[in-house]
């Protein structure tokens, strides 16, 4: 393939919502009918069908518009609102007293105890404040110092109406630790005399969206919860060298069951203590910027962990508090708790969470984990989504928690025009990601979770003959007109136990055997190792406006991920990364590795992913071929088995000379060198599959 110039394109920044006050005597449709989304007209002109939804998305925008206007009113703004961690929890004050706030509406009484006070129960009892708030002012100790060491535990002792004594963490505890033979997390007071200062600035946001998909504890080929520290010294090279320029760290909020893979979360402020320190993780996006690499954050806000004496569950002693009350607050498949969007003081907690990570972190954004479950009041539970606009607008929509996103959405891009949003939707939603002022969610991206999906269905039923490329072709290009997607082969869910990676589906317990280059490749490791990367390279050229892969998968790590847990004696023997595997010279990981850091620098230099869709001019079943141009690239995969072609006539509309610029057949990717690439190939004025111009090329099985 080869490329005739480069793509421009240009980022353009949702501009601000505004607020109005609505008179109370007017009806709610009366209100809906008066309000003016100001670009909606660009919604409906990229999707008419979206029009008799109209009153649907003027109440959204209206509901988004009052929040606002309320925020500004009984806070100040959004700015002072979403700074909400300077206030609650602890803070230092200038002349090092403590001053301690917490929110437990249900709560009779508030006593702190700790290190600090020899785990006195009720010697430092909170003043109660209006609106279920509950303060405390420590004083230094005599010599200045603040009377709650850095590095103590505490606790926040609540008495209940029903004379229950409970003992919590702070839901805004900024750091909590494990002792190695306890079973629950401790508050641990963190307020180091010389904290870790952040010197590189955030990078600009890229055009070209290249994702890798990373878990700090299972990073290292050792079979024990890696390190902040070694991803910072071992894997980030390995990132940059690749071709990446975004990292999406998961498992970073503190949850007290590692197995979780972080997505039951128990303190929402905390980064997680079992991989280091929070200097150690700000050191590693530091670095990481350093490098030119964005940092974003997998947030969970979709739901909760149910521990009680470690999370948020229950802190004041009710069933409610952070949550609604069961059943709405409880999530049956998940076993976890429900947030309740419309409460000020969650969206307070929630907000300020978001705004924590990106100014005390330095994170550039967030891939929203759960949004399904978030958007329907069926959480997506027992439902299927067959596209009809029906099903994503109506008294099945929480409204609550789809203004909450618009809400996040609106701050985060106002405060922070470079900061990056992505979706975790399986519905479908339309206008997710599409700005507020249109009337969207004002997502960045949604993840294309239907893609790897059908690559693992086709390697589990099908045969390499009875692959249909016309369905593949179609599920790699059917998405939102004007809505960016991330494309990806596979992700951390294509590979947990259950499941496998890619790389094992294609060539399974060979790969124990038969990865050495010093020996000829058998055909399960040779036709492996060429799927292996024509469905990455397809994916990525053809799938989407971003594209993630999951670290590892790169160069083709076999088996699967399983995390310590009773079911397999607490074997860690899964839950690592085999980089030393990319290491070996002699092994055949290093050329999958190296089509990989290829194929991303290739499109760093002619940048499809910021193009527009790729035109596709063929989808040839019976040749099993596929040929699309995307941003001057012509791009030809051949998939048949048993067949090479020769002066096969394919349709590129630049007409000119094309050259080879990425060959899976190259003989460093572990392919056959059945090519010259010094071959010119010279377009024709022959119209042809709906393109200008034509040429012959020559290709070979199993390689674009």
């Amino acid at each position: 393939m080869s490329v005739l110039g480069a793509c421009q394109c240009q980022c353009i920044r949702a501009a601000a919502v505004g607020a109005r006050l609505v008179s109370t005597g007017e009806t709610m449709a009366d209100q809906e009918d008066n309000v003016t989304i100001p670009g909606y007209s660009r919604l409906l002109q990229m999707d008419p069908y979206l029009k008799p939804y109209e009153r649907d998305f003027k109440r959204r925008y209206e509901l988004l518009q009052k929040q606002l206007l309320q925020l500004e009113e009984a806070e100040g703004g959004f700015d002072l609102f979403t700074r909400s961690y300077k206030t609650f929890g602890v803070q230092r004050r200038p002349d090092n007293s403590l001053f301690f706030k917490e929110w437990a509406p249900a709560a009779e009484a508030l006593f702190l105890t700790g290190d600090f006070n020899n785990w006195d129960k009720f010697s430092h009892p909170y003043t109660k404040k209006e609106f279920g708030k509950w303060e405390l002012i420590l004083p230094p100790k005599h010599d200045k110092s603040p009377a709650v060491d850095h590095n103590t535990k505490l606790k926040v002792v609540v008495h209940t109406k029903e004379g229950k004594r409970l003992y919590r963490i702070s839901p805004w505890a900024k750091y909590v630790i494990k002792e190695e033979k306890s079973v629950i997390y401790d508050w641990v007071h963190w307020d180091p005399p010389q904290p870790y200062i952040q010197i590189h600035p955030r990078p600009k946001k890229p055009t070209s969206l290249r994702i890798y998909e990373a878990h700090v504890g299972i990073a290292s080929p050792e079979g024990k919860i890696a390190s902040y520290t070694n991803f910072t010294i071992n894997v980030l090279p390995r990132i940059k060298d690749l071709g990446y320029n975004c990292i999406q760290l998961m498992a970073v909020m503190e949850h007290a069951y590692y197995a979780s893979f972080g997505y039951q979360i128990t303190s929402f402020f905390a980064a997680s203590s079992r991989y280091g320190t929070p200097d150690e993780l700000k050191q590693l996006i530091d670095v990481a910027h350093s490098l030119g690499i964005l940092v974003l954050l997998d947030v969970v806000h979709s739901h909760a962990s149910k521990n009680t004496e470690d999370g948020l569950n229950q802190f004041d002693g009710s069933d409610s508090c952070f949550f609604h009350s069961p059943p709405r607050g409880e999530h049956s498949l998940w076993d976890s708790r429900l947030f309740n969007y419309s409460s000020w003081e969650v969206l307070r907690f929630l907000l300020s969470n978001l705004r924590w990570w990106m100014e005390e972190y330095r994170f550039d954004g967030f891939r929203f984990d759960g949004i399904t479950s978030m958007l329907y009041h069926h959480h997506g539970i027992g439902t299927g989504f067959s596209g009809d606009y029906s099903e994503y607008f109506g008294l099945q929509v929480d409204e609550d928690s789809l203004v909450y996103l618009m809400l996040s959405n609106h701050i985060l891009h106002t405060l922070y025009p470079d900061c990056i949003t992505i979706a975790e939707d399986v519905s479908g939603m339309p206008a997710l990601c599409r700005g507020v002022e249109e009337g969207g969610l004002g997502f960045d991206y949604r993840l294309a979770m239907a893609i790897p999906d059908k690559w693992i269905q086709i390697l589990k039923e099908l045969k390499d003959e009875d692959w249909n490329i016309g369905n593949i072709v179609h599920t790699l290009t059917n998405r939102r007109y004007g809505e960016n997607c991330v494309a990806y082969a596979e992700s951390h869910d294509q590979a947990l136990v259950g499941d496998k990676s890619l790389a094992f589906w294609l060539m399974d317990k060979e790969m124990y055997t038969n990865m050495s280059s010093m020996i000829p490749m058998t055909p399960i490791i040779d036709r492996g190792m060429q799927l292996h990367k024509m469905i990455r390279l397809l994916t990525h050229g053809l799938g989407g406006e971003g594209y993630l892969n999951f670290m590892g998968n790169e160069f083709g790590h076999p088996e699967w991920l399983d995390f310590p847990r009773e079911g397999n004696n607490q074997s860690y023997h899964y839950a690592r990364r085999q980089f030393n595997l990319v290491d070996m010279d002699h092994l055949r990981y290093c050329q999958l590795y190296a089509f990989d850091r290829d194929m991303n620098r290739t499109e760093d230099k002619y940048g499809w992913l910021a193009a527009p869709p790729a035109f596709v001019s063929a989808k040839h079943e019976e040749d099993k071929v596929i040929v699309f141009d995307r941003a001057n690239v012509l791009f030809i995969f051949n998939f048949h088995p048993s067949k090479s072609f020769q002066d096969y006539r394919v349709a590129v509309e630049v007409p000119g000379k094309y050259k080879i610029k990425l060959d899976s057949d190259a003989v460093q990717y572990g392919g056959h060198g059945r090519l010259d690439h010094n071959t010119e190939f010279f377009t024709e004025p022959l119209p042809f599959s709906g393109r200008s111009n034509s040429i012959k090329a020559l290709f070979v099985q199993n390689q674009i």
